[in-house]
């Protein structure tokens, strides 16, 4: 069996892709009640509360995702004193959600007629979906 390609990305250990799968569905989670509130009331203020769980997701993404898969170079997180407008966080929430998939995609590889995770720099047991852009492909 040929071995698979290797990536040239930072290995990943069990715990990073644990997290990575935590963190993925906490901002697909936040994207999509953000969703709802974009419909109702796009240039509405997120209260502090929520924006405090937005910023919490953010700053554990960035730690994981690192330098050069941030979304943009100069944003971490939204600032507490000016409160950012539904449709403000949904923009960031989307490109954080691109960033994810390209990151996801980086760390994973087909073996053996399915999709995995690289743990530790070898192909896993550990399965995850096709690429977001081969599943675009095959619809």
């Amino acid at each position: 069996m040929p071995k698979p390609k290797q990536n040239p990305a930072k290995a990943l250990t069990a715990t990073d892709v644990e997290l990575f799968e935590r963190l993925h569905a906490q901002i697909e989670g936040l994207h999509s009640e953000m969703a709802g509130l974009v419909r109702k009331s796009p240039n509405d203020r997120l209260n502090k509360f929520k924006l405090g769980l937005v910023n919490q997701v953010l700053r554990r993404a960035n730690e994981l995702l690192g330098v050069s898969y941030l979304p943009f170079a100069d944003f971490t997180e939204f600032p507490d004193e000016d409160l950012p407008s539904n449709s403000d966080v949904m923009l960031i929430l989307n490109q954080y959600l691109a960033a994810c998939e390209t990151f996801r995609t980086d760390h994973i590889v087909m073996d053996t007629g399915r999709w995995v995770w690289l743990i530790d720099g070898a192909a896993s047991e550990k399965r995850t979906a096709m690429p977001n852009k081969l599943a675009k492909k095959t619809r």
